[in-house]
């Protein structure tokens, strides 16, 4: 099932994200638990799980037996610690501070307030919003990413929770690792579907309302 909006991406079907929340949710998944709580057949599971890991967005390793057996293959969420750090996520976040750097030098625009670990945070943030089908726009006083519209708003309703908690993790793992102050708290509550605001929290620092 393609998820209305999302043309394209990683995260463009519906069952992809289904597996990505299971990763998430918990570390180490073997294909046939992905299998008995998606429904799908293991081939697609494969496939979505290829994908996802071409995007940056799972890691996988080898099972460590101690009996005799075939160890089998596990999968993790990539959430930037160092024991779930994906090379591809990590090559990412490189290139989107790399990039940022030229920019702010072309333009003559100073580095986040925040310092340069944070100013790279936002970079890899926003390149993996923009990838994922998001304008962002971040407000570095409210510590916000306004993502409206949100190109999920047409989605069906009973799938937008499960949606925003997966973008949300997202979020987190981007951040995570880039390394720096920066991390995402939460979805704001939205008064209409196509509203959607993540609030953002800086390690030491009081979040400002107003």
């Amino acid at each position: 099932m393609t998820i209305t909006g999302v043309a394209y991406g990683p995260i463009s079907s519906y069952s992809r994200v289904r597996i990505l929340h299971l990763v998430q949710e918990r570390p180490e998944r073997t294909i046939g638990e992905l299998c008995d709580a998606t429904g799908l057949h293991a081939n697609t599971v494969r496939e979505h799980l290829h994908r996802l890991i071409e995007g940056g967005y799972v890691i996988q390793t080898t099972e460590h037996r101690t009996v005799r057996g075939r160890p089998r293959t596990l999968y993790s969420a990539a959430t930037g610690a160092p024991e779930a750090s994906s090379p591809i996520a990590r090559e990412k976040v490189a290139g989107a501070a790399r990039r940022g750097d030229v920019m702010r030098s072309i333009l003559s625009e100073p580095a986040s307030d925040l310092g340069r670990e944070a100013t790279h945070q936002l970079d890899a943030l926003v390149e993996h919003l923009e990838e994922s089908g998001f304008e962002p726009i971040v407000d570095e006083r409210r510590m916000t990413v306004d993502l409206t519209p949100c190109p999920h708003a047409a989605s069906a309703p009973e799938h937008r929770p499960l949606l925003c908690q997966v973008h949300l993790g997202l979020m987190q793992g981007v951040l995570a690792q880039a390394g720096g102050p920066i991390a995402a708290e939460c979805v704001q509550a939205a008064r209409r579907p196509e509203e959607c605001t993540v609030q953002l929290t800086v390690a030491g620092q009081l979040r400002i309302v107003a």
